[in-house]
């Protein structure tokens, strides 16, 4: 039986422990160690993601991820209601140590009933929130399943994604000539000038239901009073339509064409790069409609939604692993305001336990 206070003490104790992503390794240590005293054979790919197996035959996946988003150092849970949040200048870390968190009480529960459940195998990938590069880098040669459910959507666990977009990242430095901005500043090119010029030519924000477009960082001079030479702009672009993101495409590669006859003193180069391929699950898929069923199970209402998100499901479907995300009880992912509702957190767990339990 899902044990509600073990659950929460979980969660507790592994939003506390530092996760940004790149610093996986006191997490990877402390699931190592749980997973282990459940039974598991648990290994780290060349990579460093977490790979748990106990054997048997056809094995069904498990998986969330390690990392967390800034600011995620120095969590501090408080339970209000029915809600976890932080109570530090942080995000909780509910994305993804709720997925993680419902995984290992479900394996917990079934152990402690002594229930039979089919063969499992448990994947924490680190990286996710650097553009799945955890996943895009497993050792899928340690992989036996052909089927995954991945715990990392936004919201209840009755949600489930069905839609995910293809995702561009582009790279545009931009080189000028530095000059004292007091002195001679008209024998300098500003890089930043350049910047936001291309920058305005660019869209911003919802482009329609299921696009986005963003600029995400601008790193550019180094003091005040200098003319800035280099500048970088990095940026990406969203949606599970391929003649959109061809257009998308097309405008960034003609803003920075613009710009480069403008200033033709000035090298402005750009990078688009693919970081991950849309999918959309058919109603007809045997594994969310073992999901929904099981949701069901449970008195609750399978919802189904596009995700203007990515997750490692992305990436296990183009390796052929049938994957499907949920939620998992997290709301306002990768914000100050984040919370995890409990009962919900509870239903992720009870829904696993369902699907793995014979």
């Amino acid at each position: 039986m899902i044990n509600q206070d073990r659950l929460i003490q979980t969660f507790c104790d592994l939003v506390q422990i530092d996760s940004p992503s790149g610093q996986e390794e006191e997490i990877s240590k402390d699931l190592t160690n749980r997973l282990t005293k459940l039974g598991f054979q648990v290994s780290l790919d060349s990579y460093g993601n977490l790979i748990a197996s106990e054997g048997g035959d056809n094995p069904f996946m498990l998986s969330a991820h390690m990392d967390t988003v800034e600011p995620g150092t120095g969590i501090i849970p408080k339970i209000e209601s029915d809600k976890i949040i932080s109570t530090s200048k942080t995000i909780l870390g509910g994305d993804c140590k709720a997925g993680i968190s419902a995984i290992l009480e479900a394996l917990e529960s079934l152990k402690e009933d002594s229930a039979d459940r089919i063969p499992i195998e448990v994947v924490f990938t680190r990286e996710e929130e650097l553009g799945l590069q955890g996943a895009a880098n497993l050792d899928f040669s340690k992989i036996h399943s052909k089927e995954a459910i991945v715990f990392d959507g936004e919201g209840a666990p009755n949600e489930i994604i069905t839609i995910s977009p293809t995702y561009f990242s582009f790279d545009i430095t931009i080189e000028g000539r530095a000059a004292h901005a007091g002195v001679d500043p008209e024998n300098g090119i500003s890089s930043i000038h350049i910047a936001a010029e291309l920058i305005s030519k660019l869209p911003q924000g919802r482009l329609d239901h299921e696009t986005t477009f963003n600029i995400g960082t601008i790193q550019g001079g180094n003091v005040r009073n200098s003319v800035p030479k280099d500048t970088i702009i990095n940026g990406e672009f969203r949606s599970p339509n391929i003649e959109t993101l061809d257009g998308l495409k097309m405008q960034v590669t003609d803003a920075v064409n613009q710009v480069k006859t403008k200033y033709k003193e000035a090298n402005v180069d750009n990078e688009i790069y693919t970081n991950f391929h849309a999918y959309k699950i058919e109603n007809d898929n045997p594994l969310a409609i073992r999901i929904a069923s099981a949701i069901k199970s449970l008195g609750l209402k399978p919802k189904t939604k596009y995700s203007g998100g990515g997750s490692d499901a992305n990436i296990f479907r183009e390796k052929g692993i049938n994957s499907v995300v949920v939620g998992m009880a997290d709301h306002n992912m990768h914000t100050l305001s984040e919370y995890v509702t409990i009962s919900e957190l509870i239903s992720a767990a009870k829904l696993c336990e369902i699907l793995i339990k014979k």
